[in-house]
């Protein structure tokens, strides 16, 4: 399964504010670090308030900070959030694409049981699992071998 990199930034931001969970990132602040476009991050940043995964303040001090903490932010929900509305393969578009072997196809229930199976094991971990350890002088993230 390919990511978005929609999703691929929103868990860039994610790791990066469980990081350091009591601390705001502005979205200006982010897109520097990960050389990113900031107007990108923004929608993303959105997506995930909305959805009650960050907060976000206004002004001086202002940023997002993580609205839950790490160990209760499922990976799988996120993807779920961050992927809504891109399909794993046209013909799991809302129109159906322009499959002609559409009603015949043998390879769509497997696609869908895979993407359900893909996000069921997505499930099984949490935003604190991946979550960057900055307080490493190796500079390697928790999880990596």
């Amino acid at each position: 399964m390919r990511l978005t990199t929609f999703t691929d930034y929103g868990f860039r931001m994610l790791m990066r504010m469980a990081s350091a969970p009591d601390r705001a990132f502005s979205t200006a602040e982010l897109a520097a670090e990960f050389g990113l476009s900031r107007n990108h991050l923004s929608k993303i940043m959105q997506r995930l308030a909305k959805a009650g995964y960050v907060e976000t303040r206004r002004g001086s001090g202002g940023g997002a900070i993580l609205a839950m903490p790490a160990d209760q932010i499922r990976l799988g929900a996120v993807i779920r959030l961050l992927e809504d509305g891109q399909p794993l393969v046209e013909c799991f578009a809302a129109n159906g694409g322009a499959c002609t072997i559409d009603g015949h196809c043998r390879l769509k229930p497997r696609l869908r049981s895979a993407k359900a199976a893909f996000l069921t094991d997505m499930d099984q971990s949490t935003l604190a699992d991946i979550a960057l350890n900055r307080s490493s002088n190796t500079g390697t993230q928790t999880g990596e071998q």
